[in-house]
């Protein structure tokens, strides 16, 4: 996964293993700010932009330009591959985007030394390590190297090719049992909502098995996932901002007991190896919270947004779905499809480390260049018919849905092999599958998938 959203300067941790005392008196207060600067000003500008008719703007606020983005994204293509915008420039060239994700001339970091200073003041109050969401430093999401260097070395060779392919016989068997309910919970011909019963738990129960937490509170991995997925969006209502404000509570409360469950007991997963390093591979407190909540976030999110929105293109086109039940050896192909077609991830952005030109515009340091995604993963100069979905197509993985470069996803191998399994699985097992019903889309800027999707077995 790679989605950032502007970051707030880092400060302070708390002590390894300690528990939340009473609730701090300054807790409302710094809520309130942290809001405020991240996302109330953001949301006030954005509407005001909309307003004026900026396109970017009118796609951030309007939940029914989000549900239907592509028009919007012709739109901005027609103007040329860098456009000016209420939120900066912004790209819907896959060229473009893809030299800003390879270059080191653009980083993750976000520079706040030019913010008013109400708003870092605001921003340094507000801190509280013990809601430090995913798109927050000292998250691997949002920091440049060396910091970056470090923490990837650490748990990429949990996602080496080897190890991916090694947790296939996992994937399977997670894969059939949870198909075993679905059929249960479907009842005599009922619709049964497939997010819930099979593309959200199946990516939880693999990336808890991988990094060592209990498979029973995959629920609680679920609600609190969806709250740090929120945080990736600019401009949440303070009620939302609230509300994954408590899920990331509750993630780094839970985190940090069984941070100490492992340093008592290590088994032989990442998150053992990491809480009990040493030296120089020793983590501080906030970066071991930080490093393992993305592993937990992005280790589902991705996936269950592929698998979603896997089994509604496959839906509208049958064809294409009966082909892939006739020769399985397509389903590679098919998931890079829907991963260019309709990418989980539309949008993230960079930050100009030192001033540069790009595509013909002069930007200086410490700009934000936002690429979206999911426009230039239908860019033509690419990908010839873009708008035509094709599970044969040739060099359907050119897409850039998993990043590009340093940022590049490090769960991307682990994402295609459990959409690959899953979606074969699932088509084999219920080969008369149908979308039953209107699919509700998750209200979200930066991923797109399904919050619920009903459907039929037969």
């Amino acid at each position: 996964m790679d989605a950032t959203a502007p970051v707030a300067p880092s400060t302070g941790s708390h002590p390894t293993g300690s528990r939340p005392g009473p609730a701090h008196p300054l807790r409302p207060a710094r809520t309130l700010a942290r809001w405020a600067v991240r996302h109330g000003m953001p949301a006030a500008y954005l509407s005001r932009a909309a307003r004026r008719g900026d396109l970017v703007a009118r796609l951030l606020r309007d939940p029914a330009l989000r549900d239907e983005p592509y028009a919007v994204y012709e739109a901005l293509r027609a103007r040329g591959p860098l456009v000016p915008t209420a939120l900066g420039p912004v790209t819907t060239s896959h060229a473009v985007a893809s030299e800003v994700l390879r270059s080191d001339r653009f980083g993750v970091g976000f520079d706040w030394s030019a913010a008013p200073r109400a708003a870092r003041w605001a921003l340094s109050f507000g801190d509280d390590p013990a809601v430090t969401g995913v798109a927050e430093p000292p998250s691997m999401l949002v920091v440049d190297p060396p910091d970056h260097t470090r923490y990837r070395r650490l748990v990429s060779r949990a996602f080496t090719p080897r190890s991916t392919a090694a947790a296939e016989p996992m994937v399977q068997r997670t894969a059939d049992t949870l198909l075993d309910g679905l059929e249960r919970a479907a009842g005599r011909g009922n619709p049964v909502d497939l997010v819930a019963e099979y593309a959200a738990p199946l990516p939880v129960l693999v990336i808890a098995d991988l990094l060592g937490v209990p498979t029973e509170r995959r629920d609680d991995f679920l609600r609190w996932g969806a709250g740090a997925a929120a945080t990736l969006d600019v401009g949440l209502p303070l009620r939302r901002f609230a509300a994954a404000d408590r899920a990331l509570r509750a993630l780094h409360d839970f985190l940090r007991e069984h941070f100490v469950r492992l340093r008592r007991d290590p088994g032989n997963d990442l998150v053992s190896r990491l809480v009990t390093a040493s030296g120089e591979e020793a983590l501080t407190d906030r970066e071991l919270h930080a490093t393992v909540m993305l592993l937990l976030g992005a280790g589902f999110e991705t996936t269950v947004n592929l698998l979603g929105n896997a089994v509604v293109l496959l839906d509208a086109h049958r064809g294409q779905r009966d082909a892939l039940l006739a020769d399985p050896s397509g389903w590679p192909d098919a998931v890079e499809e829907v991963l260019r077609f309709d990418s989980p991830v539309q949008i993230t952005g960079r930050t100009v480390r030192t001033a540069t030109t790009l595509a013909g515009v002069r930007l200086p340091s410490g700009s934000r260049v936002t690429l979206l995604l999911g426009a230039a993963n239908r860019d033509p100069d690419v990908f010839p018919d873009p708008a035509r979905f094709d599970v044969t197509r040739a060099g359907a993985r050119d897409h850039l849905a998993f990043s590009a470069g340093i940022h590049y996803c490090l769960g991307a191998g682990l994402a295609r092999l459990e959409a690959r399994v899953a979606l074969q699985a699932l088509t084999e097992r219920f080969p008369d599958l149908r979308v039953s019903g209107r699919p509700v889309r998750r209200d979200l800027q930066t991923l797109r998938g399904f919050e619920h999707l009903p459907v039929t077995l037969r």
